[in-house]
């Protein structure tokens, strides 16, 4: 159900506690710019979403009466933190004091309050339930982790899963894959060819902020791998295994173990999706994958032009050229191939950014893209890359509208798909 009203400015008094301000109208940002909020744009915050207090940061609202912006001198800015299958459209606006400290690695989107609920400027972009919060049953989680790892003790990359992924963190895939089902994670590399600057599984002391998750510190074995993959695609519903974690480096800098991996587990069952989450830095380790069986593959990027994505990625040994070569050698061997989108209002809808991605999809035919939030500070992102906030936007939405328009074989959406058809189709 659409709402008509602009809800109302939401702050925190620094304390935990939040506060609607009836008279202001909640604003949302793109990029520098504070923008009024279509009501047509808001949802109810999903369950599952978290509100978080934004330290040092004034919240800005518009006046009812006059129009006015108003810069809320006396409280701390809100954000909310979407449920996964859920696309931010606008962030959470603020004006912030010249001490604040980064905002940890997570993405703001703006929210606010009418009629007893919480609203944000989002679509829910993937109908898929398998991350929704009430999908889980926690205590079966942990039953199922004792009752895996009494019968592979010795499996280091179980006890990964099952201590570190699924009881610590709480990882959705890892939860599912001890419910026996859907997308199980294969994590297989400690080390990492770029230097995100929102990397969320390292972190240099001098950011001043943490990694939210510890990396993985050992390379798997083969058996250890098939170990956990072999019963997961035979017996789960809608099976995926998926190489390359939010815990791990990248894992094509471990390729010859995972196409060993896949061999192996291709001579056990030929059921289910193996996939391949990577910054495709490595086409020939692509290709060599492909042969051996691999299913399908998720390229990250913040950006499809070349410069921008360098400033974010910071790669080692590798440029977005070979990022293009490893999708399109993917595409070669008709492999399905999504990109996952990092979604950053301001900067995804610039009308250069745009044409930059037609021309992606041009060049490529990648199969689906997956509109992602990106984890980040805003500010603390926009510095870093060098944008000046002064280029034509498009709107989020609406850059999802010409693009699904222009090529109308893209596949939109949160998760990878559980059946590769072509590049034609896809069904689920």
């Amino acid at each position: 159900m659409r709402i008509k009203k602009i809800p109302n400015l939401v702050i925190s008094d620094g304390k935990g506690n939040i506060y609607d301000i009836p008279e202001l109208e909640m604003t949302g940002r793109s990029g520098f710019e504070i923008e009024r909020v279509n009501p047509r744009d808001l949802i109810e915050i999903p369950e599952g979403s978290q509100l978080f207090e934004l330290p040092m940061r004034k919240p800005i609202g518009f006046d009812r009466k006059s129009g006015e912006r108003v810069v809320v001198e006396d409280g701390w800015a809100v954000a909310v933190f979407l449920a996964p299958a859920h696309t931010q459209l606008l962030l959470s606006a603020y004006e912030k004091d010249e001490n604040a400290p980064l905002l940890p690695l997570f993405a703001y989107t703006a929210v606010g309050w009418l009629d007893g609920k919480f609203y944000a400027p989002a679509i829910r972009i993937d109908p898929d339930k398998r991350q929704d919060c009430d999908q889980f049953d926690h205590n079966l989680v942990i039953k199922n982790v004792k009752r895996k790892l009494k019968l592979h003790p010795k499996n280091r990359l179980l006890h990964h899963l099952g201590e570190n992924c699924a009881l610590r963190y709480l990882c959705p895939a890892a939860r599912n894959y001890f419910l026996g089902r859907w997308e199980a994670p294969i994590p297989t590399s400690p080390g990492c060819n770029a230097n995100c600057i929102g990397c969320i599984s390292y972190q240099p002391d001098d950011t001043g902020i943490p990694s939210t998750q510890d990396r993985l510190t050992f390379i798997p074995t083969v058996e250890e791998i098939v170990e956990i993959a072999v019963p997961h695609l035979e017996n789960a519903p809608n099976p995926i295994v998926s190489f390359g974690q939010g815990c791990e480096g990248e894992p094509l800098l471990v390729w010859e173990v995972i196409k060993e991996a896949i061999k192996e587990i291709r001579k056990r069952t030929k059921r289910g999706v193996i996939n391949l989450n990577t910054n495709a830095s490595k086409p020939e380790a692509i290709e060599q994958l492909c042969k051996a069986g691999l299913d399908s593959i998720r390229v990250s990027m913040n950006s499809a032009i070349p410069e921008i994505y360098h400033r974010y990625y910071r790669p080692n040994n590798y440029t977005f050229d070979d990022v293009l070569n490893s999708i399109k050698i993917a595409r070669k061997f008709n492999r399905w191939v999504s990109v996952n989108y990092f979604v950053f209002p301001g900067l995804t809808d610039w009308v250069e950014e745009y044409q930059a991605m037609r021309k992606l999809i041009k060049e490529t035919d990648i199969s689906m893209i997956q509109w992602r939030n990106f984890n980040i500070d805003p500010d603390w992102y926009l510095e870093l890359i060098g944008v000046d906030g002064k280029t034509e936007k498009l709107g989020i939405k609406n850059v999802m509208k010409l693009l699904k328009e222009e090529f109308p074989h893209l596949v939109y959406g949160y998760f990878n798909p559980f059946k590769i058809v072509s590049a034609e189709g896809m069904k689920i």
